[in-house]
């Protein structure tokens, strides 16, 4: 099985320069605040950074400690049943409310016929960071749509990384947009995607 991640990821974004309190959306289950302090009393065994995003409205609070510790908790055990993520040799690089980071190294067998990545692999990447972003809260969260626009090609033995952050959150319906980037930083995607909150929590 694919490790979650290695300690040779780069450090995660400085923390927002202004931060808000989490949505009126944001969990306040018992068993909730249980699991977020467990992960907190055990956050040496996480295998991704925490990390503040560097902007959107998902920034952690002051205090947001218990939230901040949920979203390790949420994306640990969503990636350990996430065959799809996990065979394409995915990482998460760093998770908050509302934000996520994603790495995926191209393989040979990701390749089309020009000898590029293949636009439904570098879409993959998109939509997974999208879909840790928008569940970091613990409560069960589905791409109602999305868009992408592909800015530059990609070859074999690239490290693709993908970073989600929250734009918009307002009752059941959210924006995140995700930033698909190579090792040198150069822009290869830009991937939008439109959430809606269904029934039930992840964990």
């Amino acid at each position: 099985m694919t490790k979650l991640n290695d300690t040779s990821v780069a450090a995660p974004p400085p923390a927002a320069a202004t931060a808000r309190a989490l949505p009126a959306t944001a969990p306040a289950h018992a068993s909730d605040v249980a699991r977020a302090d467990a992960a907190r009393a055990d956050a040496s065994a996480l295998p991704f950074h925490r990390a503040a995003p560097p902007g959107g409205t998902g920034a952690v609070a002051a205090g947001g400690e218990d939230a901040q510790a949920l979203a390790e908790a949420v994306a640990a055990a969503m990636f350990a049943r996430d065959p799809a993520s996990q065979a394409l040799g995915m990482t998460i690089d760093a998770i908050a409310p509302g934000y996520a980071r994603m790495s995926m190294p191209i393989r040979a067998d990701m390749l089309n016929g020009h000898q590029t990545c293949h636009g439904g692999f570098i879409f993959t990447l998109a939509d997974s960071a999208f879909a840790f972003a928008c569940n970091s809260y613990n409560l069960t969260t589905v791409g109602a749509g999305c868009t992408i626009d592909y800015l530059a090609p990609v070859r074999e033995g690239d490290l693709l990384t993908a970073t989600a952050s929250e734009q918009a959150l307002a009752g059941k319906s959210g924006i995140y947009d995700v930033k698909v980037t190579n090792q040198d930083g150069r822009t290869i995607a830009l991937f939008r995607g439109k959430s809606h909150r269904v029934n039930g929590v992840v964990i």
